[in-house]
This record gives C-alpha cells, structure tokens and sequence, in this order.
C-alpha cells in the first residue's frame, strides 16, 4: 500500500511540474485531472489557437501497481521523469506502444 501511494504522488508531482510550462503561442493553458479514486492522471491542454484546442497532453493510470502510459505527448518522455522520481522500469508500463514492442522498451510488458 505505502508503494501504491508514493507512486501516486510521484505521478501527480511529474504533471505538476509539467503543468508550470506556459504555452509560447496562442492562448492555450495547460489544466490537470486527477481522479485519485480510480488512479487516472491527466495533463489536459485547452485554448484557442487561433482556432479551439482541447487534448490530452499525457494519461497515466495506476493498474495493479504499475504506472500505464496511456498518452505522452511530451518532448522527452514521462517514463524518464517518472524514473528520476524513483519508479523502476519494472513498474512502468509504454502502453502507447503495441504490446509486440514493449519488450524492446526495457520497460514494463504489462
């Protein structure tokens, strides 16, 4: 239980470091979502440039114990900032990626 909670708060801490990160262009915002009650985690990006824009910059879940990418649409890569927080490879799950690659990843299968 106390791993499950440490990776919560590393997981929210990541996004919200991610979240400082003002937008260069257009009048875009960056809006977290966490539903700490089923372990989803959301980097949301809302604005107008010039037209609307409303996504999914990254997902994460917590799923028995491991840390599932969902999306990352981040410049480097949420796994190595997930690692530096101090979340093994071994619990980090490349979900973006089909499960026939994930084995190469050196990260978690499933």
């Amino acid at each position: 239980m106390e791993k499950l909670k440490t990776y919560r708060e590393i997981v929210k801490q990541v996004i919200l470091d991610y979240a400082k990160f003002p937008y260069a262009y257009g009048d875009l915002h960056r809006q977290t979502v966490f539903d700490l009650a089923n372990d989803h985690y959301l980097l949301m990006t809302i604005g107008w440039d010039p037209k609307r824009v409303h996504g999914c910059l990254v997902h994460i879940d917590i799923i028995d114990g491991k840390c599932w990418i969902q999306r990352d649409g981040t410049e480097d890569g949420m796994a190595k900032d997930l690692e530096a927080g101090g979340i093994p490879k071994s619990d980090i799950v490349l979900a973006f990626k089909p499960v026939d690659i994930r084995p190469l990843t050196g990260y978690a299968v499933a």
